[in-house]
């Protein structure tokens, strides 16, 4: 797969969403997708094959569906760095049916809000997990990231190159129960602490 595109991106924990959305807004991003509803579907081998060898196969559901294989990823100039192929579907059932016609099915659920803006190449969103809020930088340029990141004003010693799904087993051990699904539903009530995830706040003062 040598032509294969790559995901160039790095994350960040955020105590006050609102007052960093303005920021974003102030350095000139615009919006180009309020708001959304995100559901995923990870698929497997009934072995967890494609886990143990930090491999995904995702099935996503916004305003359309994407079907995505992402390979393992690497870390480099402080990014996470990983192969992506990436597909729109127009039917989420025939998409699943295929799949699991294949010898895949679905090892789990997780969801999220997502509000993304554009600015130039680079793609900011904002998540709202069920354990928290961040925010993704996205762009083919990882000093466009850097760059970007300090106009943010966010710590980069405290940027994230984990998946959503690792700090999810993160928080798990650190919490010492069973959830198959990342969902709202799942984590109703439930009060996680960055260091349950293993992340530090990226937009706090460096000395208070």
């Amino acid at each position: 797969m040598n032509n294969t595109p790559l995901e160039v991106e790095i994350k960040f924990y955020l105590t006050d969403m609102p007052s960093f959305e303005k920021r974003v807004r102030s350095i000139g991003a615009s919006l180009i997708r309020p708001r959304t509803r995100e559901v995923n579907y990870r698929f497997d081998t009934q072995d967890m094959s494609l886990a143990r060898e930090h491999k995904v196969l995702r099935l996503r559901q916004d305003n359309s569906i994407l079907l995505t294989y992402k390979g393992p990823s690497k870390i480099k100039d402080g990014v996470s760095v990983r192969p992506e192929v990436e597909l729109e579907v127009n039917d989420f059932s025939a998409a699943t049916n295929l799949l699991e016609s294949l010898g895949f099915c679905m090892s789990l659920k997780y969801e999220k809000w997502r509000t993304i803006y554009q600015l130039g190449e680079l793609e900011i969103a904002l998540d709202e997990m069920p354990y928290g809020n961040f925010t993704e930088l996205e762009c083919a340029d990882s000093a466009l990231i850097r760059k970007t990141a300090s106009l943010l004003a966010v710590d980069w010693s405290t940027g994230i190159t984990d998946s959503y799904l690792l700090l999810f087993d993160r928080m798990k051990s650190s919490k010492k129960i069973e959830i198959n699904d990342l969902t709202f539903e799942a984590l109703r009530n439930m009060a996680v602490t960055p260091k349950e995830l293993g992340v530090k706040p990226s937009d706090l003062p460096k000395y208070l």
